[in-house]
């Protein structure tokens, strides 16, 4: 049954080395390993939604809750759903039209090739991506 979306939805948050074959709903999985979080579409439908961690597509606020910056919109699911992970919880953000959705994905295909012609992918980079992941890993024994 599909979820209204007004509906709140609260995910139950699971720190993970890889992310499960099947997921359940209505948990939110993060690998800071291989920098990614997943979940299934929070309106009902089902679909797995993949958010790939990084400065230059979503950002992962943890603060004792979990939030996921900027807006996920599944433009290309059936449902079109369109929603903000703040405080572990779905908090649904207008629809967008076809033109918003074009010029949005436009406007990350020209930040992602600045991103890369800018050398962001140095070794020093790739260090201080090494030291924060190892400080998720102990922040997550810490917690779970």
């Amino acid at each position: 049954m599909k979820t209204l979306l007004t509906a709140e939805v609260e995910f139950r948050i699971e720190f993970v080395e890889f992310i499960p074959d099947k997921l359940e709903d209505r948990v939110l999985y993060i690998s800071t390993e291989f920098k990614t979080a997943s979940h299934k579409c929070p309106c009902g439908c089902g679909l797995e939604v993949v958010t790939p961690l990084s400065p230059i597509r979503w950002k992962l606020i943890f603060d004792g809750s979990v939030s996921l910056d900027p807006s996920i919109g599944n433009w290309s699911f059936p449902c079109r759903s369109h929603y903000w992970i703040e405080g572990n919880k779905a908090v649904w953000a207008p629809q967008w039209s076809q033109e918003r959705i074009s010029i949005n994905r436009e406007d990350e295909a020209s930040q992602r090739d600045r991103y890369v012609r800018s050398g962001h992918q140095k070794i020093s980079e790739t260090r201080k991506s090494q030291s924060k992941l190892r400080w998720w890993k102990r922040i997550k024994r810490k917690l779970f």
